[in-house]
C-alpha cells in the first residue's frame, strides 16, 4: 500500500502509511485492544504502536474511542430513519434545526443532505410512545418543519462505522 495523504477539515495534511492504516483498521474493529495486543496484531513494536496512535490522535485522524452498546440491551427497541424537510432553507434556519436535533438525546445521527430532504436523522427510542415524544419535541413544535417521513428499521443487516483504508 502506498502512502496516502489525508486532508483533514482543519486543512492539515496528514501522511498515513500502511502501518498507520493497519493500526487504524485494528482499532476500528476493537478499540479495547491493549497496546501490546495492538502492536502484535500490527506486526510492530509496542513503542511504535504507542507513538503512532498518539500521533494519530493528536493530528485528529482518530476522533475518539468509544464503546457501542447493543441497542436492545440499552432498552431501545425502535430505530427510525427520518427525512426532514424545512420550509425555509436559509443558513440560520438550517443551523437552528440542526442544533435542536443534535441536542436531542434520542437522535443518534444528524445528516444535512442534498438533494431531497434537508436532513436525515437516525433516532433510537424504547418504543412508539417514546418515539412520539421525540417527534413532538423536534418536529411538531417547530413551525419551520414542513414535512417528516419516517422509516422504521425491521432488521439491521449491516452496521459498520469503520472508515476503510484506501
Amino acid at each position: 500500500m502506498q502512502d496516502a495523504c489525508m486532508e483533514l477539515p482543519t486543512g492539515v495534511d496528514v501522511e498515513l502509511d500502511a502501518i498507520d492504516w493497519r493500526l487504524l483498521g485494528l482499532l476500528q474493529a476493537d478499540a479495547s485492544l491493549t497496546n501490546q495486543a495492538l502492536a502484535e496484531a500490527a506486526h510492530v513494536s509496542p513503542a511504535t504502536a504507542l507513538r503512532r496512535v498518539k500521533r494519530l490522535r493528536e493530528e485528529g485522524v482518530i476522533e475518539r474511542f468509544t464503546t457501542l452498546l447493543a441497542p436492545a440491551f440499552a432498552g431501545r427497541g425502535l430505530q427510525a430513519l427520518c427525512e426532514v424537510t424545512l420550509d425555509r432553507q436559509g443558513a440560520e434556519a438550517l443551523d437552528a434545526f440542526e442544533a435542536r436535533a443534535v441536542a436531542e438525546a434520542a437522535v443518534q445521527q444528524v445528516w444535512r443532505v442534498s438533494p431531497g430532504p434537508d436532513f436525515v436523522l437516525v433516532v433510537w427510542a424504547a418504543d412508539m410512545p417514546a418515539y412520539l415524544a421525540v417527534t413532538q419535541r423536534l418536529f411538531t413544535q417547530d413551525a419551520n418543519v414542513r414535512n417528516v417521513k419516517s422509516f422504521f428499521a425491521l432488521k439491521r443487516a449491516k452496521f459498520n462505522p469503520a472508515v476503510p483504508a484506501p
